[in-house]
């Protein structure tokens, strides 16, 4: 069930437009929820140099994990980018004060919140409205890449980076970015124009899976499935299976 988007940040924020990296790797990594241990595992198993890679998350990268509270570290690094998810939502809503929002982010994962010192709270407040929505990674030859949290609102790229730019994308378009199961659940969707790429979470899969041109990197690491990574330079997939099953069996979240 799709969930009002509210406190859109200021429309320059909305979309964090990239260069590629010319100087070392651009790793994608699937929906994190808090297993920050493991991910630093498997960025050893990539060899990645935080001197010149850099890391981007398609969100969802707190809740149901144990190290859900490093995330303020993590957003720390200069090499790390993220879109917003659907959880780093429900957190801005509920230290808002949206009590149904709050309710919410407790059932799914979200009670590591309610433990943290008010002005720990207030900084993750702070750094997750600072996420855009998307973030978009283009070379010299016209090619881009686009990371979105869950999917493109009307296939269409262009529109959603421009709406986002300039602060005109409707809440129905939000809610596609951060909540939409459509494209996972029924395996259709269509091509997504003006990108050569989309990279998306949301759903859990058993393995990264491509719908036409949108690979869906969450494998469920924290429902005792992997943690993936992917190269955007040369598409190479690497994962690292978890050592957490206590959510193992999972059932999707509305």
């Amino acid at each position: 069930m799709a969930q009002n988007s509210r406190t859109p940040p200021p429309s320059s924020s909305m979309i964090l437009k990239l260069q590629r990296n010319t100087q070392g790797r651009d790793w994608a990594v699937g929906d994190i929820h808090g297993c920050f241990r493991q991910l630093s595992r498997l960025l050893k198993m990539a060899a990645f140099n935080p001197e010149c890679d850099r890391l981007l998350s398609v969100g969802d990268m707190i809740d149901r994990g144990a190290d859900s509270a490093a995330v303020l570290e993590w957003l720390a690094q200069p090499w790390f980018y993220a879109v917003r998810g659907n959880h780093e939502q429900l957190a801005i809503d509920s230290i808002l004060g949206d009590k149904q929002a709050e309710i919410r982010h407790v059932n799914n994962g979200g009670s590591w919140l309610l433990t943290l010192p008010a002005p720990q709270r207030q900084a993750c407040l702070a750094a997750f409205q600072r996420l855009p929505y998307a973030i978009e990674v283009s070379d010299a030859d016209g090619g881009k890449i686009g990371v979105v949290h869950a999917d493109c609102p009307g296939n269409d790229w262009d529109a959603l980076a421009a709406g986002l730019a300039n602060g005109t994308l409707p809440e129905s378009g939000r809610n596609v970015a951060l909540w939409s199961r459509e494209r996972a659940r029924h395996g259709r969707g269509g091509v997504v124009r003006g990108v050569d790429l989309l990279l998306v979470g949301h759903t859990p899969q058993t393995s990264a899976t491509r719908f036409d041109n949108v690979l869906n990197l969450d494998t469920g690491a924290v429902y005792g499935g992997k943690l993936t990574l992917f190269c955007l330079n040369d598409f190479v997939e690497l994962s690292l299976p978890s050592e957490d099953d206590a959510l193992l069996g999972f059932h999707l979240h509305d």
